[in-house]
């Protein structure tokens, strides 16, 4: 039941954003206003994140609600994977992140990889575009897309950025504790597949 509120909490969202978006009546926006606050309210209930912070979150958005991309660097040394450990919650994930407008998918990743962890990749092709929704995640705000970018090493050294406090290279069966809401444990052994099927067809959904 949880689940239900936080999916019906997120359409009410995405309703007000475009009411807010495109109606000029005073009056209507008013409405619109008002079931923002109710679907912000609802979130706030359902999630650990802060009534402010969730304002400050959704007052910026403007324009027709979208799905948010998020892009994780899937890089493998041997039987291993590269993880970074988030400032945030002290847990791992793949290196990445938010796309940057302006910037292209695999722009993205190779700038988050470098930023979070030091390296220098190049992307070789995607893995898996996955959708938050459809997937073991702890309840969130927002709707994401998630982009799995195979890359390879091409240069520089291990080390931590702005964001993370360590870098390792982890075996399948030797998975550090994950940041789940970035990337989730049965995500992390649907990669691994690819090390053993290197032409598996790209995995969406």
């Amino acid at each position: 039941m949880m689940q239900k509120w936080l999916e019906w909490s997120k359409r009410i969202q995405s309703i007000a954003q475009a009411g807010l978006t495109f109606s000029n009546d005073v009056y209507d926006r008013e409405r619109f206003e008002e079931l923002r606050t109710i679907s912000l309210e609802i979130m706030h209930e359902y999630t650990d994140v802060e009534m402010e912070k969730l304002t400050k979150l959704f007052a910026n958005e403007t324009g027709y609600q979208t799905p948010k991309v998020d892009v994780r660097g899937v890089v493998f040394q041997g039987n291993r994977i590269l993880m970074v450990r988030e400032n945030h919650d002290h847990h791992w994930s793949l290196p990445g992140g938010f796309c940057d407008v302006g910037l292209s998918p695999s722009e993205n990743v190779v700038k988050e990889i470098k930023e979070e962890s030091g390296y220098d990749v190049v992307p070789k092709r995607i893995l898996a575009v996955l959708d938050s929704n459809k997937h073991p995640h702890p309840p969130q705000p927002y709707h994401y897309y998630k982009i799995f970018i195979l890359c390879e090493i091409v240069g520089g050294d291990a080390n931590i950025g702005i964001e993370t406090n360590q870098i390792g290279f982890f075996e399948e069966d030797q998975l550090p504790p994950l940041s789940e809401n970035r990337n989730t444990a049965s995500q992390l052994n649907l990669l691994f597949t690819f090390l053993q099927e290197p032409l598996k067809e790209t995995i969406f959904d």
